[in-house]
């Protein structure tokens, strides 16, 4: 997927005033992670800023584009990486220019895929 041009510090900046609100076990699992670098450039590279992408030009796609680089990305997400990244689809101040004309029958595929969780997770049974 092409990526958009953002600034990956302002994201990393959305991501570490994200993990302030969430809920305690969340946090936990997220902050551990988040703290060690291969995780965290790889969330910022594979998870983050291709939803952003997809926020930012998602407005101005075509249903076929848009549907198309939305299947192309190929991540799952814990809970914890949805619960981080779910206001950048929703309106966090940072993103809010680039959210206010995304149709809602987009933000709604993208909150979807936030809910895809990884193959190897352990079920709760």
């Amino acid at each position: 997927m092409k990526l958009f041009s953002f600034p990956q510090a302002m994201l990393e900046k959305a991501v570490a005033r994200r993990l302030l609100t969430l809920e305690p076990a969340h946090r936990a699992w997220f902050v551990e992670r988040w703290q060690q670098k291969p995780y965290k450039k790889a969330f910022i590279e594979r998870k983050a800023m291709p939803l952003v992408t997809l926020v930012a030009k998602g407005k101005t796609w075509d249903d076929a584009t848009f549907d198309g680089t939305l299947a192309e990305w190929d991540a799952s997400f814990h809970d914890a990486e949805a619960a981080v990244l779910r206001p950048l689809v929703e309106g966090d101040g940072l993103l809010q220019l680039m959210q206010k004309n995304l149709p809602a029958e987009r933000a709604q595929k993208l909150l979807q895929r936030l809910a895809t969780r990884p193959a190897s997770a352990p079920q709760n049974n």
